[in-house]
């Protein structure tokens, strides 16, 4: 058969010769079908088969019929040969199928002729490839006229398939790999869609079939587990079920199905099909025989076959009777296909569901009643698995719940039951769960539509707070809105379908119903401060309140007012969701205030808000819903200030809904170009408002388009230029006609040209001009990895296919210069270059930038990628050949890791390359090299010559001392010169060497394993490419990196790679492939139980690490038989007791075992299929908890604590001992039953050890006790223990809070509490506390404390659920013992730790105990407090902190503690004011003045103290008091004053000053000296101190000061220079010097690399705002970062314009101007040091702050005539800087670039300091030019017009060659620039 190539050929031939409209459309047709054929993606497939299917049905059939014979029948021949490339794409061969299917209405006999042809070729091969199975498959599914054929062949077929199983079966590859399935899935066809040609094969006696029933047998013993593929078996299962689903009658089916179950036995067995007879012999009982057999027939059996029973017995049906025991026993059982067990349980409820009208026919009894087995057994199997920890199983679970209530309601229906026992007895089990506990929300959504909402809102009132807790919580929130979402749909339908009798209810009316439930908890979660609480209600709750109710907007907008915190947020959130959801503005609605409120939240410092403001811009429910010019002018302005958040969400954010601002301006602009101004209707108007629409729309994305060139350069902060190329992105996705095959949404318009032509005949909507592409090409060399990829993309994505002719070689020359550095990054930065290079020249690769010689083929069809990949080789070659002569030059000069990276780029990221250069001398001769190399540079940190052979000896990494001895002698052999003294840091000689050798360690990894799995994957001559030596040379290149290198980063990324090569060859048909990783892994195990000779630190280094990369390779659909075999191996050698001579400085092999098993435990890819050994692992990890040898026990507690979070749950960053998602005891022990046995005994022993002879717990260690109670304490309480099987645990628990060990105590009390079920909960704290009373005062200082501790533990649980409220009267009992336990806290009691228990417990029930108890305790502590401690005892500081706490809930109390603060002791003192610090309440006005005046009037002393942390903490303390109740209001109206007499203020001052004028004790105690300072300078106007602490704030300022001085700093101008400036402006006073230093220190530090501070200064900024407004809300609007500075600068030129200072401030943040500087240091290439040192603020950006300060200095010049000390100081700043700003003008021209791209502007472009360069000699130019505009007095010192041409040529010149800046300069050289 000819090649598809030919027949297009041959086609095109005949087709030219008629010029016909027929032949004109079959020529198009036929470029379809070979640019589909070309094509590699398959979404470009489909677009052009569905374009060719559309040409083919343009052409009448009449047409058709006149075609041509031959060429009719060379289109049928192509559709069929296409049909064949396509046969994995089942879309694709529709589509060729129905063309053929048009086709054969004209002649059905030739297409059907052709297609026989190539069936026949199948069924008649000798060898049958899983090629032909796969294309048999193909014309069975998805082909009509294939199916057809089949029809014809059947029996030819099936022998065929009979002859092959057998062949399949002997193999292990074949059974175990896809020509197995693929078999399978073909008899699965076979039987679904041919019935009519199996049927009398199966069930006719005289046509019986052998090779039906050799097929059968097959099958069968593919079910029973001669195959290990859990895919394949399972299709198995389907298949036999679908042979049995032929039967001609139910009956004769049923008894087959019956047969088939008897899967479940042990021994042979027969199956009866029909006429067909097989003995089945069951291998194993691992239960996918049962799954697959009960899954099956529940997918395809008819249901009347379900509903047989067995022959001549009254059994009930096969599906309850013989299914339901099996998928229940399943269920039950613990294997590793839980997942399709629970699906299988799916089937058979539905299978219940649609057969229950004839199930309950044929019994005759309800199917579910109340005292039924079936109803309790489905209701556990439901219970046991809703917290299962397999992914998938919760959903299935949650499904089967809803599917039995479904069939218990038709039960009940049909038997007219209407009380419904089962739905109130299941909403009081769901009630009793706790919030907590996963499995509580989905059963109630079930519920609801049975119990209705009035009743489960009524008997759970619970629901609204624990909801809101559930928001709180990221893994409940998924869970907790949907109930929400239930119940607010449930109430709608209850209100609509009650309506009152008048009317039918309004959406107004039905909002208010809703509001009276819901309206105050969905505004508390929207107003919170929880952030996760407020972020998903209002993402979640929100948006599905509106969409049920529409009208919820009105009563939620009633009750927000924006100056509170918090509701602007939710203002916001209720508009933007409102509109997404109605498609109706409530801005309109709510006039003029609605908008200033929405540009107050547009430019709010919190992230949160200002994108819920600008998601009101954005939304909108229909996408051509034009933006108004309001709208165009907010969002302009709000992209312009958010370019440089430094949050990522924020930026993603951004992107989203500026990409759905722009899609909506396109389909607008679209819908106006076709719509009124294509209408000759003679209205000028809508001409007008069309031409208007777009001119805006165009014009805004025109801007927008153009916006993120001008921040791209070198020196702009990396969040602004991620966020600039993040909407570049959205700009060029949007409004382009770039289609992209890899996305489903998103394309662009078919009409998108026409609104690009419109655009660009108006000059618009240039995007892809050469002086952007300059600029992205210079992003390719960024410090960042995303905004080099990000670049990369776009320039890729969109721009032209070829660079011009002069960058690319200066771009290759780049690269090579990149790729020959010694720094990973800058050698990353040419591998990409040389990635984009190869993609972007376009016919320029015989150019001289890459040697014609490299090709070295001309059959090959890229000789462009040819070229490049042996230039990258030969490269590679010369630098290893480098390394071996000199390695130390080598590492300097050519590096390997380079060349490696561009090989990987290029090979393996640019499609269809590899499959273009790669034959197997490029293959041989890269192994080769990548083999050599790893010796080279392994030998050298073993300190062998290149002819040693020590490396090939060794399986064990050189120590570290051994490596730096070895680079050390390498570095002599290098004559390098000795650096003087000896370092202990690494020289850089050492840091070059080993960075050299492990990054090029870690390329070799990645680059060979991943290019192993291409070559497998997508190479056609895959098994000529690369050999079965190959591949093991390969694999042994891994295994000596694992094994015989130390550094992490170098085994990861080798890891990564090494499990790619295993996953190919394990996945690979060829049995000798799929064997190299097993013998790799049994050569790993071999190594690990070996005995070392060397000690390998940080858990046996690679080793574990080998072994891991083998076993995650397997494939999850197989039974892992690698896995199972190395742990089983691993937990042999861990339990391999120690040899008697054991030394502890070696490695082990139990230790190295353990450490393995640890790293698999960790594996996330091995989760699911790792618990299944988890009991087994966490017994063997508490065992040799008891080893004597330290390694082991640090081995295996480390795997015991991985185990431990993958069994109970991982627990998110901060929640460190939560048990939010952690599973309950009883789920626990349901999911790992052996491991409940062993953790009681070891409880139950420790607890036994723990009694001595004389009844006092005695000091017993157990190694395994405390991680016994950890994980335990680890579940999640509050579970009902139905059963009573964990009461067991309880005892020991108890009997634990004797021990003498702290620690055990502690835990054994929060396990107690997880082991206790909430019915228990009151009877434990009554025992316990019996127990105290009972004992008093001779029980021991342990046991009390551990008692209080379990009673704290319980009773705080208690009381956090409704356990109290049922049982109060145990409550009051409660309270009275532990009143009378009163002594406990007395001095009688001489254990301070155990009085603190006894304080914990009388806090917790302070609510609950009586006024007199209050009494007697408060006098007992404060006597306590106030008696001298005349010895130190262990917890007293503790006790004394916990004493204070709990006096100082009470106000009178506290003012009374306080009071006597100056006679307290040291001591309590510095526990006072901890107390202060560790978030006492201050909220209660005056305990607060109490503290304030006690720390004003000590505070003198405090200074003179000699401890530095008491003075920290105490000023702390004093910052603290003074500054919580003004923290959100002005300082005119706060209430900070101070009780200091003057001179002892004036004395503290001059303490406070002098501390930081020395600057001793340190930047916290300093950063607290500053703060106080500013606090109490803010209560006077101390001229002289104002500016000393001025000059403090400049000297701290500084980016390269500490950071908590630095926030400081942000700290002192809210609380002494806000004051200060506001008494300035409302005042008038005259405070112009100070005041302009003040706002020089803001502007600095609004600039500041931290957040906080930046946070800190805006604060600052929002008091002046407020302030200059005269505003009268207490509470401030915090404004952004970038809204701050620009107010800075407006306060400063409008108010103190004439002030000294004020010029020098603007010019102080202005770059150097030292342009010839820079010019000379791009030049210079090469790096100095391996690595790069950081600038000390990487948040600056001199060029963005250049162009904010313009417009400010153009407004001092123009009032040159209003001042004259500012014209003398405006003259003199030109007279000295204008040959300064002549030069550097003269530089810049001298050096412009030229027509052609040339390396040395290459070198510019990417220099971090040329850009900001530029912008402040352009800066001062421009400042210059308005200065010689405005005065004569100094245009002799220039001529403003020659100064005027010359700026604007060098702005012109480096706008055309990729230096381009804001709009801002060009408008004020240009004169434009308002002022």
């Amino acid at each position: 058969m000819l090649s598809t190539e030919d027949l297009m050929a041959s086609l095109q031939d005949g087709i030219i010769t008629t010029a016909t409209d027929v032949s004109k459309t079959l020529e198009l047709l036929v470029i379809k079908l070979g640019e589909c054929s070309r094509s590699g993606v398959k979404r470009c497939k489909e677009r052009c088969l569905e374009e060719a299917t559309q040409l083919l049905r343009k052409i009448p059939e009449a047409e058709l019929h006149s075609l041509d014979k031959s060429h009719l029948l060379l289109l049928v021949k192509l559709l069929i040969s296409m049909q064949l490339q396509m046969i994995n794409i089942s879309t694709a061969s529709r589509k060729l199928d129905q063309m053929l299917q048009h086709l054969a209405k004209v002649d059905h006999q030739l297409v059907f002729k052709e297609t026989h042809i190539c069936l026949h070729s199948i069924v008649h091969i000798d060898q049958i490839s899983i090629e032909d199975l796969q294309r048999a498959c193909m014309f069975l599914e998805d082909s009509t006229i294939g199916r057809t054929v089949w029809r014809e062949i059947c029996p030819s077929l099936l022998k065929k398939l009979a002859e092959l199983f057998p062949v399949i079966l002997q193999e292990e590859a074949l059974r175990n790999g896809p020509m197995c399935y693929a078999a399978v899935k073909v008899c699965l066809q076979v039987f679904q869609l041919l019935p009519g040609e199996v049927a009398p094969l199966v069930w006719v006696k005289e046509q019986g079939s052998p090779a039906v029933q050799s097929i059968l047998l097959a099958l069968m013993d593919i079910i029973l587990g001669k195959c290990s593929n859990r895919d394949t078996r399972l299709l198995a299962g389907t298949a036999v079920a679908m042979l049995i689903n032929t039967a001609p009658d139910s009956a004769a089916g049923g008894e087959a199905a019956w047969s088939l179950l008897q899967v479940s036995r042990l021994g042979p067995w027969m199956l009866t099909v029909g006429e067909l007879c097989v003995q089945c012999n069951s291998i194993g009982q691992d239960g996918v025989d049962r799954l697959a057999v009960s899954r099956g027939l529940l997918t395809c059996s008819r249901g009347q076959i379900l509903l047989s029973s067995r022959v001549d017995t009254t059994e009930l049906c096969l599906l309850l009777g013989g299914l339901f025991p099996l998928i229940s026993a399943l269920c039950e059982e613990k294997s590793g296909c839980h997942y399709y067990v629970f699906e299988a349980l799916i089937l058979w409820l539905k299978k219940v569901k649609e057969s229950l009208a004839d199930i309950l026919d044929m019994t005759g009894v309800r199917l579910l009643a109340e005292d039924c087995s079936l109803q309790s057994e489905l209701v556990k199997v439901i219970w046991d698995n809703a917290e299962s920890p397999v992914d998938g199983v919760q959903e299935f679970v949650h499904c089967a719940f809803c599917l039995l209530l479904e069939i218990y309601e038709m039960d009940c229906q049909r038997f007219g039951d209407e009380k419904k026992s089962l739905y109130s007895a299941l909403l009081q089990r769901v009630i009793k769960l706790p919030w907590e506990a996963k499995a509580k929300y989905s059963p109630l959504c079930a519920l609801l539509p049975y119990l209705g909402t009035d009743m489960v809102l009524d008997r759970y009132t619970e629901i609204p707070n624990h909801l809101l807790k559930c928001l709180s919580t990221n893994h409940l929130s998924p869970c907790a809105s949907e109930l929400y979402k239930c119940l607010i749909q449930q109430q709608r339908r209850e209100l609509c379908d009650a309506p009152p009798k008048d009317s039918p209810p309004t959406e107004l009316y039905l909002a208010n119903q809703w509001a009276l439930r819901w309206r105050s908890t969905l505004l508390e979660a929207l107003t919170s401060e929880v952030t996760l609480l407020q972020n998903n209600s209002s993402s979640n709750i929100l948006p599905c309140t509106l969409r049920v109710f529409p009208s919820a907007a009105e009563p939620l907008l009633a009750f927000l007012e924006p100056a509170t915190p918090g509701h602007l947020h939710a203002w916001a959130c209720i508009m933007s969701s409102y509109r997404a959801t109605c498609g109706v503005s409530h801005l309109a609605l709510q006039g003029d205030s609605a908008l200033v409120t929405l540009q107050l939240a547009l430019g709010t410092a919190d992230d949160k808000v200002r994108l819920a403001a600008l998601n009101v811009l954005c939304c909108s429910s229909k996408t051509k819903d034009a933006p108004t010019s309001e709208e165009l002018s907010l969002m302009k302005s709000f992209i312009t200030q958010n370019m440089n958040c430094e949050s990522s969400p924020f930026r993603q954010h951004l992107q989203a809904r500026v990409k759905r601002f722009l899609v909506r301006i396109r389909d607008c602009c679209l819908a106006n170009i076709k719509g009124p101004r294509g209408q000759n209707n003679g209205d000028t108007s809508l001409a007008k408002e069309a031409e208007l629409l777009l001119s805006q729309g165009v014009g805004f994305v025109d801007w927008l388009g153009q916006l993120p060139y001008s921040y791209l350069a070198p020196g702009h902060s990396y969040q602004r230029k991620k966020t600039v190329l993040l909407l570049l992105s959205a700009v060029l996705e949007t409004c382009t006609d770039t289609w992209s095959p890899e996305k489903k949404k998103g394309q662009p318009p078919v009409n998108m040209a026409t609104l690009i032509n419109w655009a660009r005949q108006r000059g618009l909507w240039n995007f892809f001009c050469r002086s952007k592409q300059l600029v992205l090409i210079g992003c390719l060399e960024d410090s960042t990895n995303e905004i080099r990829e990000l670049s990369a993309g776009l320039l890729l994505r969109f721009f032209p296919l070829s660079f011009s002719d002069d960058i690319t070689p200066v771009l290759f020359r780049r690269t090579k210069q990149l790729l020959c550095s010694p720094r990973v990054q800058e050698a990353q930065m040419g591998a990409l270059m040389m990635k984009v290079l190869l993609q972007k020249s376009q016919g320029q690769c015989q150019d001289l930038w890459i040697n014609s010689n490299y090709v070295d083929d001309s059959s090959l069809s890229d000789p462009r990628a040819s070229g490049m990949a042996r230039y990258l080789v030969n490269e590679l070659a010369q630098h290893y050949l480098a390394a071996k002569a000199d390695l130390m030059l080598a590492a300097r000069t050519k590096p390997i890791h380079g060349i490696l990276s561009a090989l990987e780029r290029c090979l393996l990221e640019v499609p269809g390359v590899l499959c273009d250069v790669i034959d197997i001398k490029l293959t041989v001769e890269l192994l080769g090299l990548l083999e050599n190399t790893s010796l080279l540079l392994l030998g050298v940190l073993y300190g062998c010559t290149a002819q040693d052979n020590t490396v090939d000896q060794n399986d064990v990494p050189p120590s570290f001392c051994d490596m730096g001895n070895a680079i050390s002698s390498l570095i002599a052999q290098a004559d390098v010169e000795s650096r003087g003294e000896e370092c202990v840091l690494l020289s850089e000689e050492h840091s070059l060497v080993l960075t050299c050798c492990w990054v090029t360690l870690k390329e070799i990894g990645f680059f060979l394993g991943s290019l192993v799995e291409r070559i497998l994957a997508e190479s056609k001559t895959a098994l000529s490419l690369l050999t079965v030596e190959e591949l093991k040379r390969a694999s042994k290149v891994f295994k000596d990196i694992l094994l015989k290198c130390r550094h992490w980063g170098a085994v990861e990324g080798c890891c990564v790679g090494f499990t790619k090569l295993c996953a190919s060859l394990l996945s690979s048909n060829n049995l000798e492939f799929r064997d190299i990783p097993a013998q790799m892994l049994k050569q790993g195990l071999h190594v690990l139980q070996s005995p070392r000779c060397t000690s390998v630190t940080r858990r046996a280094a690679g080793l574990p690490m080998l072994i891991l990369c083998v076993v995650s390779a397997e494939e999850a659909s197989k039974s892992r038989p690698l896995l199972a075999h190395s742990i089983h191996t691993l937990l042999e050698t861990a339990r391999t007791p120690l040899p008697q001579n054991w030394d502890q400085t070696l490695d082990l092999p139990q230790v190295s075992a353990v450490h393995t098993l640890q790293a698999l435990v960790r594996c996330s890819g091995l989760g699911v299929a790792i618990l299944q050994f988890a009991p087994d692992i966490a017994i063997l990890s508490l065992t040799l908890l008891s080893s004597p040898c330290w390694a082991m026990r640090n081995a295996a507690l480390q795997l015991y604590s991985s185990l431990c979070s993958r069994m109970v749950g991982q627990q998110p960053g901060g929640e460190e001992g939560s048990t939010l998602h952690a599973m309950s005891p009883p789920a626990f022990f349901i999911h790992y039953p052996g491991l409940q046995p062993f953790l009681l005994q070891e409880l139950k022993g420790a607890a036994q050890d723990l009694q001595g002879p004389s009844g006092e717990a005695r000091l017993y260690i157990h190694p395994s006790l405390y991680p016994v109670l950890t994980l335990l304490a680890k579940l999640q309480p509050g579970i009902p223990d139905i059963t009573g099987a964990l009461s067991d645990f309880l005892a020991p628990l108890l009997h634990l809070a004797a021990s003498p060990i702290y620690s055990v105590r502690v835990m054994s009390s929060k396990a107690l509490v997880a082991m206790t079920p909430p019915s228990e909960y009151m009877n434990s704290i009554l025992q316990l506390t019996a127990e105290l009373l009972r004992s008093q005062k001779t029980s021991s200082h342990n046991r009390l404390h551990g008692q209080l501790l379990q009673i704290k533990a319980i009773l705080d649980r208690a009381l956090s659920t409704d356990s109290c409220r049922a049982a109060s009267a145990d409550l009051c009992e409660v309270v009275s013992r532990v009143e009378a336990l009163l002594w406990l806290s007395t001095g009688a009691q001489h254990c301070p730790i155990v009085r603190e228990a006894y304080l914990g417990v009388a806090h917790s029930l302070r609510r609950y105990c009586s006024e007199a108890f209050l009494h007697k305790i408060s006098d007992t502590l404060q006597r306590e407090l106030h008696t001298p401690q005349h010895r130190l005892q262990v917890g007293s500081s503790s006790f004394h902190q916990k004493a204070i706490h709990f006096l100082c809930a009470d106000i009178m109390q506290a003012c009374q503690i306080w009071e006597g603060f100056s006679t307290a002791s040291p001591d309590l003192k510095f526990t006072l004011v901890t107390y202060v610090m560790d978030g006492c309440d201050l909220q209660e006005a005056s305990l607060q003045q109490v503290i304030q005046r006690v720390l004003q009037l000590n505070l003198r002393e405090a200074l003179l103290g000699h401890s530095v942390e008491y003075r920290r903490t105490y000023l702390a303390a004093l910052v603290a008091v003074m500054t919580s109740a003004c923290q959100s209001v002005l300082p005119q109206h706060s209430s900070m004053s101070t009780v200091l007499d003057g001179p002892i203020l004036l004395e503290c001052l001059e303490l406070l000053l002098g501390y930081l004028e020395d600057q001793k004790g340190g930047p916290e105690f300093l950063s607290c000296v500053l703060c106080a300072t500013s606090l109490l300078l803010s209560q006077s106007l101390q001229i002289s101190m104002f500016q000393r602490l001025c000059s403090m704030l400049e000297v701290h300022r500084d980016p390269a000061a500490p950071e908590a001085l630095r926030m400081a700093c942000a700290q002192a101008l809210c609380l002494a220079g806000a004051p200060l400036m506001t008494r300035a402006l409302t005042e008038n006073h005259t405070f112009l010097a100070i005041n302009t230093r003040l706002i020089n220190t803001a502007i600095c530090l609004l600039q500041d690399e931290s957040q906080q501070v930046r946070m800190k200064a805006a604060c600052f900024t929002s008091m002046l705002y407020h302030a200059r407004r005269g505003a009268g809300q207490r509470n401030i609007y915090l404004m952004q970062v970038n809204q701050a500075v620009p107010f800075l600068l407006d306060l400063l030129v409008d108010k103190y314009w004439d002030s000294p200072g004020t010029l020098e401030v603007l010019l102080c943040h202005l770059p150097e101007p030292n342009l010839g500087t820079v010019l000379k240091e791009a030049n210079e290439m090469g790096c100095a040091s391996l690595y790069e040192q950081d600038q000390a603020n990487m948040f600056a950006e001199p060029s963005v702050l250049s162009a904010c300060l313009l417009p400010y200095l153009l407004q001092i010049a123009n009032k040159y005539s209003q001042s004259a000390a500012l014209a003398e100081s405006l003259r003199l700043w030109a007279e000295e800087n204008v040959t300064q700003i002549l030069e550097n003008l003269a530089v810049c021209k001298d050096f412009e670039p030229g027509e052609t791209l040339s390396p040395a502007w290459l070198a510019l472009l990417v220099d971090s300091n040329f850009h900001g360069t530029l912008c402040g000699v352009l800066t001062r130019a421009a400042f210059l030019l308005r200065l010689l505009d405005i005065s004569d007095d100094v245009r002799y010192l220039c001529d403003p017009l020659t100064l005027q041409t010359n700026v604007q040529d060098i702005l012109n010149r480096l706008d055309q060659n990729g230096v381009q800046f804001s709009d801002v300069f060009t408008a004020a050289v240009a004169r434009d620039l308002p002022v």
